[in-house]
């Protein structure tokens, strides 16, 4: 990966950092994409915790398989229900700096099929 794509994404992701944060009863709903893997956690900013976390190396999720994009979506799933058990029904996403596309939108696409507003 090139210096100059993880400088830009660096701060796009500083951009969205000032225009969104999560409290208690809406949380951020953070995502980082790594290349084999996707990550999503539910974040209060106020106290500086994680609410809740999902991944595709949690091991339901590691022992479906399909694509990238298909794991991404259960990843949503999976924090979707992890919220509805902190009964949280509404949050705020956070695409990282990433675009809108492919297995960020397949995360955005899961949690709202699992109940979580935004």
């Amino acid at each position: 990966m090139s210096n100059a794509k993880v400088q830009r994404r660096t701060s796009i992701r500083r951009i969205i950092r000032q225009k969104v944060s999560g409290t208690s009863q809406k949380p951020r709903l953070a995502v980082f994409r790594s290349n084999t893997d996707i990550y999503a956690q539910l974040i209060d900013d106020v106290q500086g915790l994680t609410i809740a976390a999902a991944s595709t190396k949690d091991k339901d999720i590691k022992a479906q398989s399909g694509t990238k994009s298909e794991l991404s979506k259960l990843v949503g799933a999976a924090i979707a229900r992890k919220a509805a058990d902190l009964k949280v029904t509404t949050v705020v996403f956070d695409r990282g700096g990433y675009l809108y596309h492919g297995r960020v939108k397949a995360v955005a696409e899961g949690a709202r099929e699992g109940g979580l507003q935004f």
